[in-house]
């Protein structure tokens, strides 16, 4: 399981390529679902509202399952048997995003539709999170799933 630099740092390993992202991706924006019915996904909506502070991209590994993506973004997520790759962040809390708003705040200097400001990022923080947790709950347990061998799904 890996997050942002951790996706990249999988696909790297799986053979894939890591580079820039044609733009920055930093704040709250949707991903969408790009696999038709996995079960990685099963459980998510089509579309939800992800935490993202990245300028980087990963490409999808072959053999893997391409399954999120992004306006800015195309590949957000891939499954490989039971590897599961973000570039997205469904770990934060308030607190993390609070901090890397305070401690990354140079970055956030030229706000515009993919780069939120510091107060764009924090408005309705509380809900914003709580709905993002549940993502990563139902994200968690299909992998929790593969890594026990208890998923009913390979």
């Amino acid at each position: 399981l890996g997050h942002c630099l951790g996706g990249q740092l999988i696909a790297k390993a799986l053979g894939a390529t890591v580079q820039a992202n044609p733009v920055k991706e930093i704040g709250w924006h949707d991903v969408k679902q790009s696999a038709k019915s996995s079960p990685w996904l099963a459980g998510l909506p089509l579309s939800f509202e992800a935490f993202h502070w990245h300028g980087e991209t990963f490409d999808i590994p072959e053999g893997a399952v391409h399954l999120l993506e992004s306006q800015w973004c195309r590949h957000q997520a891939f499954a490989c048997g039971r590897t599961l790759a973000l570039q997205f962040h469904v770990e934060m809390t308030e607190a993390m995003i609070r901090e890397w708003a305070d401690l990354y705040h140079r970055q956030l200097s030229d706000p515009g539709a993919n780069v939120q400001s510091r107060d764009a990022m924090v408005s309705d923080i509380e809900m914003r999170v709580k709905s993002l947790n549940a993502a990563a709950d139902v994200l968690y347990e299909q992998w929790l799933s593969l890594a026990v061998g208890t998923a009913p799904f390979k």
